[in-house]
């Protein structure tokens, strides 16, 4: 229990130095007072290295205190901070180090392999390149902070995270907003509007578990937010489904940001693994970032009860909200927009559809306002009378609930008929040997395009013309004929990162090379 009601970071800190802030991934402990002192110095060290109000800090770490206090660092010294996916391979990295005009790079000896391939042409002086654990041609993290005072600067100004979009067409492009101005106690206080809307609250005995790489927009926000709020986090790096109940278990958890494919991945435990763990601390488990199968969600909502909350939003602003019992009434519903956002769904002009058509989704928040770094056509291309698209295709019902299809680049058309395969993946992913499924477009010279499914099983299940037949016979009763995959390839690992984005270039692209006209 907390020993003040006082909201925002560095002021519990002040105020009750002793309450946890955070456990990493191996169980160690630091409270508020020493992530306070950390973030101070970390502070205090980029403005000795020349760091000015909108620099640029960014990581390449793994969830852990450093990656943690960096940020909070960067928001009360007035900088952008980037977190760099690291399954990313060097060319890739540079390519974001240089373009968000770096200006202190710290990585982890963890990704040491391609942190070293950033040195040929990287933009970022020697002498502010900083690793935590040895790396060649990188200072040692403690170089940063070595002697610096753990007292807050007499300076303070807001900074923001400059969040990349995933690339999965092209090259990816920074989010980028303009600082604010203001107070930044008063700021950081009053950030956990979010957490509000779902009916999670200051302090409260909440305790917030990362289960998802900080370098996601969301849940790197989840992350900070619950310090404002005065929770303690929890962070996981290599996620399992046992090793998220085991966490939940002993550190009583309350809230989380989570994904689909983590509800799957959970749900395929048996069933005396799931009922040892102790899940009654739950109150709002939140997900978003891909469309949840409804049985999935069903099932989740019968083992986790109404703590089973979702949203519906993007990095670049947001969007709906809906919990347990109006989704149970409205199944696969993403909610309504929550207060001051819009949500509008429109044709290929522009106009927009009545109730039950299918467009592509706008959304606007008031005074979000962003742009991609170096992108103006991109980001004007988004933009539709104030709002904003990240290409979803989706529906409002006549009360104003959301539906989505699915990506507007993932959508199928054969013979004309427009074919969503996330409503095929989330039946194909209740089979008892399906342990992940991604399902996609490729060329058919009579139809434009046939159905694909490539299936990662269950252990136990072996790829054969058998299995095959025992799915395709199972499917036939749940979908529709024209939705029936025409094959089905097997692998033994999606490619999927660590919080659940699936990389489906990576599958339907070799069956696209040399063809013309199929958009992705």
């Amino acid at each position: 229990m907390a020993n003040t009601d006082i909201t925002g970071f560095w002021k519990i800190a002040e105020a009750d130095p002793e309450h946890l802030a955070l456990v990493d991934a191996d169980h160690n402990q630091m409270t508020y007072g020493e992530l306070y002192e950390l973030t101070n110095k970390i502070v205090h060290g980029l403005r000795a290295a020349g760091l000015q109000r909108g620099d640029q800090v960014t990581t390449v770490l793994p969830n852990s205190f450093e990656q943690v206090a960096v940020c909070l660092a960067a928001f009360q010294g007035g900088f952008f901070v980037t977190t760099i996916n690291w399954h990313l391979v060097g060319p890739e990295i540079s390519y974001i180090v240089n373009d968000a005009e770096t200006k202190a790079l710290i990585v982890s000896d963890r990704f040491e392999a391609e942190a070293v391939r950033v040195l040929g042409d990287c933009v970022t002086a020697e002498a502010n390149r900083f690793s935590v654990g040895p790396v060649a041609g990188f200072r040692p993290f403690s170089d940063l902070i070595s002697g610096q005072s753990g007292e807050r600067p007499d300076e303070l100004y807001p900074g923001s995270y400059m969040f990349y979009t995933s690339g999965t067409t092209g090259r990816p492009k920074g989010v980028r907003r303009a600082l604010a101005d203001g107070d930044i106690d008063e700021i950081s206080a009053g950030s956990g509007g979010l957490f509000m809307l779902f009916g999670t609250m200051p302090h409260d005995d909440n305790v917030q578990i990362t289960q998802a790489p900080t370098y996601h927009t969301a849940v790197n926000n989840w992350t900070t937010m619950s310090l404002h709020m005065g929770h303690t986090v929890v962070l996981m790096d290599r996620w399992t489904p046992e090793g998220l109940l085991e966490r939940i278990e002993r550190y009583r958890v309350t809230h989380s940001h989570m994904v689909p494919t983590m509800f799957n991945r959970l749900l395929q435990l048996p069933d005396d693994v799931r009922q040892a763990y102790d899940v009654s601390s739950l109150r709002r488990m939140v997900h978003a970032a891909a469309p949840c199968p409804i049985e999935t969600k069903r099932k989740m909502i019968q083992w986790w009860g109404d703590s089973i909350w979702e949203y519906y939003a993007a990095t670049e602003g947001g969007g709906t909200i809906v919990g347990p019992q109006e989704w149970l009434a409205k199944p696969g519903t993403v909610g309504k927009p929550w207060p001051g956002a819009e949500v509008i769904v429109v044709d290929e002009q522009g106009d927009e559809l009545p109730p039950f058509e299918s467009g592509t989704v706008y959304m606007k928040m008031p005074g979000n306002v962003f742009e991609y770094k170096g992108d103006e056509e991109k980001t004007q291309e988004s933009r539709l009378r104030g709002f904003f698209t990240v290409g979803d295709i989706g529906y409002l019902d006549d009360d104003g609930f959301l539906f989505l299809n699915d990506r507007a680049n993932d959508m199928i058309i054969a013979s004309g008929v427009n074919i969503y395969p996330a409503e095929i993946e989330g039946a194909l992913v209740q089979h008892e040997a399906v342990a992940d499924v991604a399902v996609f477009g490729i060329p058919n010279p009579d139809t434009g395009e046939e159905i694909k499914a490539t299936i990662e099983l269950v252990a136990g299940w072996e790829p054969s013309d058998e299995t095959t037949e025992t799915i395709m016979g199972w499917l036939r009763g749940q979908i529709a004929k024209q939705k029936l995959p025409r094959s089905i390839d097997y692998t033994t690992e999606m490619p999927r990162d660590p919080n659940g984005k699936l990389y489906k270039r990576r599958l339907k692209d070799p069956y696209w090379a040399g063809h013309a006209g199929k958009i992705v």
